[in-house]
């Protein structure tokens, strides 16, 4: 699973990612790059969607190697 159909560009794409991976808070990431507050709680959305999915694919792995 990936993120798609993101209208963001990849440089604002990779800053948010950025600052989620360092835990700042969706509204100060808004205040710092200028964009719209709905479009970066959708993409941090879209990113915990994605990390969930990666870590069940990744504990199904483990359960079935025991």
């Amino acid at each position: 699973m990936k993120i798609t159909h993101c209208k963001l560009k990849k440089s604002l794409q990779r800053k948010l990612l950025e600052y989620f991976v360092l835990e700042v808070t969706t509204r100060s990431a808004v205040d710092i790059l200028g964009i719209q507050p709905n479009t970066a709680i959708f993409f941090y959305r879209k990113i915990r969607l994605v990390i969930s999915h990666h870590l069940a694919l990744e504990a199904d792995q483990v359960l079935r190697a025991q």
